[in-house]
């Protein structure tokens, strides 16, 4: 959950939004050091009226100056294409749950269960308790059992919608007629906040997502009771 005046990102719960931060600061790293370099030299044309004409002419400058970028672009592109195969990758899912959008709310059926499914609305400002969040809270949370491989499926009954978990890196798109999937898999328990990502008309502001991801015993008890 982010918190006011926060300029990084949400603090990881799963492995492929750990992978996602190291690389963000890998490739920040890179984009620093390229715009010390740019503003040095910058400054130096500025302030020194040395010039050295052979330098400016010479055929090595110009092979460093075309071989160096495309290493810094091999450095981001290899460990970009590891992380996308990475959340590509489906490693046989212990649950499948699949999710619908809606104007203006989802919808989520466990398909491993016969009777599972429920409708998930945004809960209003007036009704909220103490301590609820304004915009984020729902009347159906998603219980998820932690520490194992979940396939979401994930499409729309009407207009384009996208199912965002900031935390756990997750950001699908549903697209009636189309079915896509992603997985997840938290490391710790905790409830995890989303909206959808994608304006799908008036009420697109008032569609959270929240999971409540648990041991898997808790999620056992849940499920019997939902039953």
């Amino acid at each position: 959950m982010a918190y006011p005046m926060q300029l990084g990102f949400q603090d990881a719960t799963s492995p492929i939004m750990e992978e996602l931060l190291h690389f963000h600061d890998h490739t920040l790293m890179i984009v620093f050091l390229i715009s010390s370099l740019v503003l040095y030299i910058i400054s130096l044309m500025l302030t020194t009226k040395l010039t050295h004409t052979s330098t400016m002419d010479a055929q090595e400058v110009e092979t460093i100056w075309t071989i160096l970028p495309a290493i810094i672009l091999i450095m981001i592109a290899l460990p970009s294409l590891r992380i996308l195969y990475m959340m590509d990758e489906i490693n046989n899912p212990s649950l499948t749950v699949k999710t619908i959008g809606h104007q203006w709310y989802w919808s989520y059926e466990y398909t491993d269960y016969e009777d599972l499914s429920f409708d998930s609305y945004m809960i209003p400002t007036s009704e909220l308790k103490p301590g609820e969040l304004r915009l984020l809270e729902v009347d159906n949370r998603v219980v998820l059992p932690m520490e194992m491989t979940i396939r979401m499926l994930i499409s729309s009954e009407d207009v384009l919608h996208s199912w965002a978990v900031p935390s756990l890196g997750l950001k699908t798109d549903a697209i009636p007629g189309r079915l896509n999937q992603t997985t997840l898999m938290s490391t710790r328990p905790g409830l995890f906040y989303g909206q959808c990502s994608e304006i799908c008309g008036s009420n697109h502001s008032f569609m959270p997502i929240v999971l409540e991801l648990v041991p898997l015993n808790y999620f056992e008890k849940w499920s019997a009771s939902m039953l």
